[in-house]
């Protein structure tokens, strides 16, 4: 039996079987600590994948209310933990063990920026190999740093699935609009944003108005052209690209025309349009993209689920 079968069948044994620790190193005739090494060595390799979920019951009932409310298809709901890292990968790995059950050969996956988008690729796990191409669907940005770009992104959960993937070979942000229509009538550019508009998934961070969000860490908006938008009313971005009010709408920015990149416009059209979002300071956000109608499925805590309905119900009125 080659090492690999063996924490394989031990991993079963334990966590199916529901054989003890000790009644492992007797079957196997070897010590209890040698068993914990290969479950630890089962988890470290991906054999062995825990989840923790948000309660099922409840987090059922919030998917049907943000169903029946935005038309929402699923809600991958995790609990919510005090540290923003863990937190942040906990949501991201729901988010991969989805993908894993619905990729499949021929899917064209369009890929957005950020740090939640870029946890998807740092979770636990094997998964099979598949013919899936990623697409940047955004340029890229130096300050914005390399892991949260979306063609490392791109780059990774291509290695992840030992599929392909496709950069968009342009800025993400530029001077003027001018610069960027031209950019956009390039060919290599043109064709990349094609494939992204014609992808079946797409994964996607939104960005709130807080002195944390990319739009300061990567130097878009300077923390008076942030408190400038939220006295507009804007909540937050999608994809770097379409900034919103807290009701869906176009809210503009200094930015406004300057991204290259797909729209929201463009994210209509995408059968499976992923949010992916573990930070609490981001249900106006969250909310305001969903009022839009284009996410498809919400990756979130339970209490930021909870968070959109209450404030959902506060500000229906407004509209």
């Amino acid at each position: 039996m080659s090492d690999a079968d063996l924490v394989t069948e031990v991993a079963g044994l334990y966590y199916i079987n529901r054989l003890t620790q000790d009644d492992l190193a007797k079957q196997f005739g070897t010590s209890r600590s040698t068993i914990s090494r290969l479950l630890k060595q089962a988890h470290d390799s991906g054999i062995v994948e825990i989840q923790v979920r948000a309660r099922p019951d409840r987090a059922r009932r919030i998917e049907q209310e943000l169903q029946t409310r935005f038309g929402l298809s699923r809600l991958l709901c995790a609990i919510d933990l005090f540290d923003p890292v863990n937190r942040r990968l906990n949501v991201a790995s729901l988010v991969a063990g989805y993908l894993d059950k619905v990729l499949v050969d021929g899917t064209t996956v369009a890929v957005g920026m950020g740090r939640n988008v870029s946890a998807i690729t740092e979770g636990p796990g094997l998964p099979l190999p598949r013919d899936v191409l990623f697409v940047s669907a955004i340029g890229g940005s130096v300050q914005s740093g390399e892991m949260v770009n979306a063609d490392h992104i791109a780059r990774r959960l291509a290695a992840r699935f030992r599929g392909r993937s496709e950069t968009l070979y342009a800025p993400a942000i530029v001077e003027d609009e001018t610069l960027r229509l031209a950019l956009l009538r390039n060919d290599n550019v043109r064709r990349t944003l094609d494939r992204g508009r014609g992808a079946s998934i797409a994964l996607m961070g939104v960005g709130d108005m807080t002195e944390d969000s990319n739009m300061i860490r990567m130097g878009w908006l300077s923390p008076r052209e942030v408190a400038r938008a939220q006295a507009t009313g804007t909540v937050g971005d999608i994809l770097g690209n379409d900034f919103i009010d807290i009701q869906g709408r176009p809210s503009r920015t200094i930015v406004a025309g300057r991204v290259v990149g797909l729209t929201l416009k463009d994210l209509e059209a995408i059968e499976d349009v992923v949010v992916v979002a573990s930070e609490n300071t981001k249900v106006g956000i969250l909310l305001g993209v969903l009022r839009t109608g284009v996410v498809d499925t919400l990756a979130t805590t339970l209490s930021n689920a909870q968070g959109v309905l209450d404030l959902d119900d506060a500000t229906r009125g407004d509209r």
